[in-house]
């Protein structure tokens, strides 16, 4: 690919998956309404460990997800790998940017990579301030609730 091309590709598979991990946020959220609905408030710890589990349940598929879209593009739109086990791992390596360096892409598919390094940043970001703001709030109504 040229350089125009693997930025408007990359470009295009980042915005996809940042979608994704909005639409995947808010589905969580109301997952975890519901859920807060449906436990009764005496079943405060089971209630808290539901939430965790929920919310950490929906970052890591979320997570997931976007490592196979960033796989699915390498294999088929960029055509850089023989088989999925290569391009998962590069696609897991390069995301959570750990970047062992074992599997290097030609220069015509450095620049399309490295948009998944860009939207692992900004993914795990976005994830982690979701998952605090829950941890807050999920910590903070149990201890009112105890002091009630």
């Amino acid at each position: 690919m040229t350089l125009i091309q693997q930025i408007w590709w990359g470009g295009l598979v980042l915005g996809v998956c940042l979608v994704l991990e909005a639409a995947m946020l808010v589905w969580c959220g109301q997952a975890l309404r519901s859920h807060d609905r449906r436990v009764p408030d005496h079943l405060g710890n089971l209630r808290r460990l539901g939430g965790l589990l929920i919310s950490t349940g929906f970052v890591v598929a979320a997570h997931t997800a976007q490592v196979w879209i960033w796989s699915a593009a390498l294999m088929v739109k960029a055509e850089t790998f023989a088989d999925w086990n290569t391009a998962v791992y590069f696609s897991v390596a390069t995301y959570t940017t750990l970047g062992y360096g074992d599997v290097v892409l030609d220069s015509g598919h450095r620049i399309f990579a490295s948009f998944a390094a860009m939207n692992g940043m900004l993914a795990f970001g976005i994830s982690t301030a979701f998952l605090v703001s829950i941890m807050r709030t999920v910590f903070a109504n149990g201890a009112r609730r105890a002091g009630s």
